[in-house]
C-alpha cells in the first residue's frame, strides 16, 4: 500500500518548507513520491514554491480552490483516486493552515482508497516565534491540528532560542488544554526542535517513521472560520515597486490596525534580474531567487481588509 503523510501546521508555519527538505530525502532513499497541494485558495503559491522538485521521482498535484468545502471534500478525494494509480511509494499532502484532520483520516477509510493507501506520519510544524496571544479561534486550529500528529517539527528553532521553544510548546499545550486534549509536548516527547539545515537522515527517518496519534478532544467549528471577519486568505495583484520598497510595505502591514490581524505575507515579485519568491511573517521577512513565479501576493489573517490592505501595499484588487 501507499504511505500517505498529511504534514499539518498553522498559517504560516513553515510546512512548505518542511517539505521541501523532507521531499529531497524521500527521493535520496530511492522513493517516488507525490505530492499534494490541498488548498482552499484559487492561487496556489506553494505548488510554485515546490517546482524544482518536479522529476521522475516526483509529481506535484494540486486542488483548485474557489469552492465550498463539500466541493473541495470530493476533489480531495478524486485525486487521490488518480494518484494512487501512478505507483507512488509516498505521497505527502499540504493542506491548508486552515484545516479538518479528520478529513484526511475520513478519505482515506473510503473506498477505493482504503485499498490503496495507509496513513503514514502526520507531522505538525509548529512555528518558534509562534504569537503570544491566539484568537479562540487560532488556538482551537493549532491544537486541532497538532493533536493527531506523531511528531512535532519546530520552525525557526535555532534563531528563536530554547526560551521561545519552549514557551511555543506551553502555547500549543495550553490550546490542547482548552479543547480537552489529553496530550502535551512540552515535555519534549514526541517533539523535534532542531534547525533544518542541520536535519540528519536519522530525524528523517523518525519523522517518516513517526505514524499519528488518536487523541481525543472537543471537536468543534471555531467561530469565524469562513464568516466575515475570520480567518482569510487574499489575493492581491499589480505589484511593481522595488524589493526594498516592497519590504517596507508588506512589514508595515503589522503595524496598521486597519489591515486586521495579518498573519503571513507570501507570492512574487518580477525583477529586471528574474522572479523573486517573498515569504514575511511578523518577524521575519524573506526574498529568494525563483526559476518562475506568478504577479501576486497572498495575505494571510483574521479579520482583515481587503482595501486597506490594498492601499497599503500599492496593489490592485482582483476584478
Amino acid at each position: 500500500m501507499i504511505k500517505i503523510d498529511l504534514i499539518t501546521g498553522f498559517l504560516g508555519a513553515g510546512k512548505t518548507t518542511f517539505i521541501h527538505a523532507y521531499a529531497r530525502w524521500l527521493m535520496a532513499q530511492g522513493q517516488k513520491i507525490g505530492i499534494l497541494e490541498n488548498d482552499y485558495g484559487a492561487v496556489n503559491v506553494d505548488r510554485m514554491l515546490l517546482q524544482d522538485l518536479e522529476g521522475p521521482q516526483c509529481d506535484l498535484d494540486m486542488i483548485a480552490g474557489g469552492c465550498d468545502a463539500d466541493c473541495h471534500r470530493r476533489r480531495f478525494r478524486t485525486k487521490l483516486i488518480a494518484m494512487g494509480m501512478l505507483g507512488y511509494d509516498r505521497v505527502l499532502v499540504e493542506p491548508s493552515g486552515i484545516y479538518d484532520v479528520d478529513e484526511f483520516f475520513d478519505a482515506l477509510c473510503e473506498a477505493p482508497l482504503d485499498r490503496w493507501y495507509e496513513p503514514g506520519s502526520v507531522i505538525a510544524i509548529l512555528d518558534a516565534g509562534l504569537e503570544e496571544e491566539l484568537s479562540p479561534a487560532a488556538a482551537y486550529l493549532l491544537a486541532s491540528e497538532a493533536a493527531s500528529a506523531g511528531c512535532v517539527v519546530l520552525s525557526r528553532a535555532g534563531e528563536a532560542g530554547e526560551e521561545k521553544v519552549a514557551a511555543a510548546l506551553a502555547r500549543l499545550d495550553r490550546a490542547l488544554q482548552a479543547v480537552g486534549c489529553a496530550r502535551r509536548f512540552g515535555t519534549g516527547e514526541d517533539v523535534l526542535a532542531r534547525d533544518w539545515a542541520s536535519l540528519t537522515d536519522a530525524d528523517f527517518a523518525r519523522l517518516a517513521g513517526c505514524g499519528w496519534r488518536q487523541a481525543r478532544f472537543a471537536k468543534r467549528r471555531p467561530d469565524g472560520l469562513t464568516d466575515a471577519g475570520g480567518f482569510e486568505s487574499l489575493c492581491f495583484l499589480g505589484m511593481d515597486c522595488a524589493p526594498e520598497e516592497l519590504r517596507r510595505r508588506v512589514q508595515a502591514l503589522w503595524g496598521n490596525a486597519a489591515c486586521g490581524r495579518v498573519f503571513r505575507v507570501k507570492g512574487f515579485l518580477q525583477t529586471p534580474g528574474g522572479w523573486l519568491e517573498l515569504n514575511a511573517a511578523r518577524d521575519s521577512f524573506a526574498l529568494r531567487p525563483i526559476r518562475e513565479g506568478q504577479a501576486v501576493l497572498i495575505v494571510i489573517g483574521e479579520g482583515l481588509d481587503r482595501q486597506a490592505i490594498a492601499d497599503a501595499l500599492g496593489a490592485e484588487l482582483p476584478v
